[in-house]
């Protein structure tokens, strides 16, 4: 009982390290979720798995609270699933943990190798939560450092997995550190954890004081318009929030801007109407767009596929003014959508028996081809990224390695007028802060309520930031990228090699104790006279 609530609230105050919280003592959670898995049990196993399960229940019920936020904007038709959407959420996700939890106890390793072990195998079981069923990488133990902070550079290094190794060896040592053991071996045990963390500190603070500085590309202006979700798909409110939109871009400034960006959805309604030739929507943007001048609009399109069938896209379309008219620059059609949100898995079960989508279309959303970055007229070469897709480590490097080139920055928009107005868009803006750190290249990312901002290559925000109910603009040139980090050369390599050493080392000591055996015995035989025992 007691190891049960131990995990439980293990979960929970690791939760709560991950903004608007920000209590990063909690993830002192890891260390009574680790503890709580070696209490004894008559069936071990079974037991770890459940408190395992309890672990991940109270880390996702706070972390994932904002699920219900969705539900509520046509609460009519949604509302009753609001707390269901919770349940099944934290629940469903929690299984993960259990796994891994099971499989840590089967393992039976202590000690320092039990320690890694436990990272091993939780870190790999959030790797498969970020792959099994499209993936759902939300609140990554290793993105609760604040992104910008010198420990959230060890993103840039071994990515956010590898860093969820190494935040989940960190913070659940000191289980190990007050395990069995003598007094003296249990301050060795501090010291090293301890010196540790100063290493990954100081690294991480030389990398922020490296961090490029001043404008390495034209000025870009963010537009926020603070169009609430549960008004905005009113039909007579249309012409009031284009209108909104047009002023906003079209805000004197010193400086033109050369790429002006709207956020995810800007617009309630298909983009093809109002782009429609002659239309006067048409001819009210190409007024606003100065000759040269580009627009980033998220829209809702539709299309016909090589069937003749109707094809619903969630995109970010750039459109270039003339002077008289617009000139289509550039399209990306979102990849990876958000499951029940903007499809439904097995859709045609699904519809028969009466479920669909929150997507405001007359069908779901159908997924864009595999991204690669674009080249936009007058503007660095850019990789898109449209709201859910921040959530994936490693999404810009593998569009770069498919087109053939780095980009020199990423435009992510977002509408997280989904998430409500508590925990989720700071926390959605955190994760985003990481592909920044991740990748070495700025962020402009913006949003329809907040939090819209610029962020730099060490994934700090620059200049002014947009918080939630704002509304207006941002003029921000450009910052610099940095070469490529090793995260961006190498991937999730170093995470794989933390898995194999750990399960190994935790599994098979005695491998590693002859491999070290016989490397000293080379040494000597190498060196007789040598100081090798």
């Amino acid at each position: 009982m007691v190891a049960g609530l131990a995990a439980l609230a293990g979960g929970v105050l690791a939760a709560l390290s991950f903004p608007p919280f920000g209590i990063l003592a909690g993830l002192a959670g890891f260390a009574l979720v680790f503890w709580s898995l070696d209490q004894p049990a008559p069936r071990p196993v079974r037991a770890a798995a459940a408190r395992g399960a309890l672990a991940g229940v109270g880390y996702f019920s706070v972390s994932v609270v904002w699920v219900v936020e969705p539900f509520l904007v046509d609460e009519r038709t949604y509302g009753w699933m609001a707390p269901f959407a919770l349940v099944l959420m934290a629940g469903g996700l929690s299984l993960f943990w259990a796994a891994a939890a099971a499989l840590w106890r089967r393992i039976g390793a202590r000690g320092l190798p039990g320690l890694l072990a436990f990272a091993a195998c939780l870190s790999g079981a959030e790797w498969l939560r970020g792959h099994v069923l499209t993936g759902f990488p939300w609140n990554l133990p290793g993105e609760a450092w604040p992104a910008g902070s010198p420990l959230s550079q060890g993103a840039a290094l071994v990515g956010a997995y590898g860093l969820t190794w190494v935040t989940l060896v960190l913070c659940a040592s000191p289980a190990w550190i007050l395990g069995p053991g003598a007094p003296g071996r249990r301050l060795t045990r501090a010291a090293a954890v301890a010196g540790a963390f100063l290493a990954l500190h100081a690294w991480g603070a030389a990398r922020i004081a490296a961090t490029p500085q001043g404008p390495a590309g034209p000025v870009i202006r963010i537009v926020q318009a603070d169009i609430d979700q549960k008004t905005k798909w009113r039909p007579e409110n249309l012409a009031g929030i284009f209108q909104t939109y047009l002023e906003l871009s079209a805000t004197p400034s010193a400086v033109r801007p050369a790429l002006v960006v709207w956020p995810e959805g800007a617009l309630p309604a298909v983009i093809n109407d109002l782009l429609a030739p002659g239309s006067p929507w048409r001819a009210a943007l190409a007024q606003t767009l100065a000759p040269g001048q580009v627009l980033a609009m998220g829209a809702n399109r539709v299309e016909l596929d090589a069937r003749e069938v109707l094809t619903y896209r969630n995109s970010l379309i750039f459109l270039e003014g003339t002077g008289q008219d617009l000139a289509l620059a550039g399209v990306y059609d979102k990849h990876r959508l958000v499951p029940f949100g903007e499809f439904m898995p097995l859709g045609d079960l699904a519809g028969r028996i009466g479920l669909r989508s929150l997507v405001r279309m007359p069908e779901d959303f159908t997924a864009g081809p595999p991204p690669v970055p674009l080249a936009i007229p007058g503007l660095p070469g850019v990789q898109p990224m449209i709201c859910y897709e921040a959530l994936f480590p490693g999404f810009t490097r593998a569009a770069a390695r498919r087109g053939g080139a780095r980009p020199d920055w990423i435009l992510n928009v977002s509408n997280d007028a989904w998430f409500g107005r508590a925990s989720g868009p700071w926390q959605h803006l955190n994760i985003a802060r990481y592909r920044a750190i991740e990748e070495g290249l700025p962020i402009v990312r913006s949003t329809p309520t907040g939090v819209s901002a610029v962020i730099d290559s060490s994934g700090r925000t620059v200049g002014p930031v947009l918080g939630l109910g704002a509304a207006g603009v941002i003029d921000l040139a450009l910052p610099p990228a940095r070469p490529p980090t090793p995260y961006a050369r190498w991937g999730d390599l170093p995470f794989l090699l933390f898995l194999v050493l750990s399960i190994g080392l935790a599994g098979h000591k005695e491998i590693f104790i002859g491999l070290a055996n016989r490397w000293r015995r080379s040494r000597a035989r190498r060196d007789p006279d040598g100081a090798v025992p």
